[in-house]
């Protein structure tokens, strides 16, 4: 018991170290990728041209929606309760310009709506639709530099591998949509070498939140979560898991 219990303090010290910045200390950034004069990687996952893109609209969300900062924050609530309403596709467009939009680009960096160490921007966002006006159920992925949707593929009974994936929590096929948010490493591992694990991480709380604050405008709800199964949700979105791996999921639904 004793050899179990020092294995255990030993195995929670060094996941503290991740959560710690003590790493920048020990990496020569001379030798990262980037200040060796290597290309940076595509700020967006390249697709086939001939895969089928849908248009979002972009509107003045401004003049769409009346809602302030101070309720967004106020009224932010994890729900795992939804309606079985649709989201309309401007609805969503709104979420996904708010969580990952683009506002505009400057060589290999592209500045988003939401912030990213070293505008590096590790993360893809893709969408099991259910519910969502104008779309056909299926796995998507956003197409942030184009504000588009890609349809990557169709997926049969995808509410219930959706739920699977998550270790059988009901709701987070529910709703009329799930967000699952994938990272890519190597975006971040370029800039920053061994010390860019723990800042994609804090990317993906920042995107989160602002999912959250963006749902309450439409009058929806989200419940971030991190407890899914990761082998099966990588073979769900067809992604390798190595150099490309499902980070962070929150299905959104009305309230």
């Amino acid at each position: 018991m004793e050899n179990d219990n020092k294995n255990y303090q030993e195995l929670l010290e060094e996941r503290r170290y991740f959560l710690k910045d003590s790493i920048r200390k020990t990496i020569d950034f001379s030798k990262t990728d980037q200040s060796q004069g290597i290309a940076a990687p595509p700020v967006e996952k390249p697709h086939k041209s001939e895969f089928e893109k849908i248009n979002l609209p972009l509107l003045d969300w401004n003049e769409k929606y009346d809602h302030n900062i101070i309720n967004a924050i106020k009224n932010r609530n994890s729900r795992r309760k939804y309606k079985n309403e649709p989201l309309s596709l401007e609805e969503l467009s709104f979420l996904l310009w708010a969580t990952q939009g683009a506002k505009f680009a400057a060589g290999s960096n592209v500045f988003r709506n939401v912030p990213s160490a070293g505008c590096r921007h590790a993360l893809e966002t893709y969408l099991a639709i259910f519910n969502v006006d104008e779309l056909e159920k299926g796995i998507y992925r956003y197409l942030p530099l184009t504000h588009q949707l890609l349809m990557e593929f169709p997926e049969e009974n995808l509410k219930q591998k959706i739920i699977k994936g998550t270790f059988n929590q009901n709701f987070v096929g529910e709703g009329a949509l799930t967000f699952i948010w994938t990272a890519v490493p190597y975006r971040m591992e370029w800039r920053y070498g061994l010390a860019a694990h723990k800042v994609i991480a804090l990317d993906a709380g920042h995107v989160g939140q602002n999912l959250y604050l963006s749902c309450e405008v439409i009058d929806a709800g989200t419940c971030a979560i991190a407890a899914y199964d990761q082998d099966y949700m990588d073979d769900l979105l067809r992604i390798d898991g190595k150099e490309e791996f499902t980070i962070y999921i929150a299905p959104v639904g009305k309230k």
